[in-house]
């Protein structure tokens, strides 16, 4: 069996699954950059479709760790809504260029950074309910962003942190939430063409060392302050995410 072994590919996705298992074990956001790190050097699609039996594997794990704190009421409003947003970007994705998907990518990774500087305070103090309309829109949105890009944790966010849950609850929560998503995406990725014998055994090569970040995730999320970590990765996906957009833009023109 063949797998990748282009050494810049590897420069990449170890990063790259290191912020997943980070981000699958408590500290959330992280993994956004997994996707624009390795469509630095790949079609973006295939990216997400290595990375997606990497996410898999982690989500078990996650599932498992905070099963007994979890809200069961968000997950029944988002889901549908999310079901919707990951057949719509399956009905889109076989029509887009690879250079509009970068570009999407990019701007959607822009977006979540400046989300997360300037915005986030702002959801955080606007206490709400877990509303129906909003949630099935906001779940929709999270499961197109996330299919097409891995990219599915701002709107998310954006409804879940208005709730106020407890750290814990909210871990939890996007635990059982994304492990169904991903379980979900398989069936367009297959579709799609996008998984191959290659990218299949590339993943698996990195799962023992996702496996190891998850657990690091689960032990530091206890135990450290997240700050630092956040605003490191957030300068990270900023300037990653910069150059996706100018690859993108230049393809296009070029095209």
């Amino acid at each position: 069996m063949t797998i990748i072994t282009d050494p810049y590919f590897y420069a990449l996705a170890v990063p790259a699954v290191v912020a997943l298992g980070l981000s699958k074990g408590g500290f959330a956001g992280m993994g956004q950059m997994a996707t624009p790190l390795l469509a630095l050097v790949m079609p973006p699609l295939e990216a997400a479709a290595i990375m997606l039996p990497i996410m898999i594997v982690q989500d078990a794990a996650a599932v498992w760790v905070y099963r007994k704190e979890w809200d069961g009421r968000v997950i029944a409003i988002m889901l549908p809504g999310a079901l919707a947003g990951i057949g719509i970007a399956w009905a889109l994705a076989a029509h887009i260029s690879e250079a509009t998907v970068r570009v999407f990518v990019g701007a959607i990774t822009i977006a979540f950074v400046l989300y997360n500087w300037i915005g986030i305070q702002r959801v955080e103090r606007e206490i709400g309910s877990a509303k129906i309309g909003a949630g099935v829109f906001w779940g929709a949105l999270s499961g197109f962003t996330t299919t097409i890009c891995q990219a599915g944790g701002p709107p998310y966010q954006i409804y879940v942190l208005a709730l106020r849950q407890s750290k814990m609850v909210f871990i939890g929560t996007s635990a059982i939430f994304f492990a169904t998503m991903n379980w979900l995406k398989v069936v367009p990725y297959a579709a799609l063409g996008q998984f191959s014998a290659k990218g299949l055994t590339t993943s698996l090569v990195l799962i023992p060392l996702a496996i190891a970040t998850n657990q690091l995730g689960f032990w530091l999320v206890r135990r450290t302050p997240q700050k630092l970590f956040y605003q490191v990765t957030l300068v990270i996906m900023f300037v990653i995410s910069i150059a996706l957009v100018k690859t993108g833009l230049d393809q296009l023109l070029r095209g």
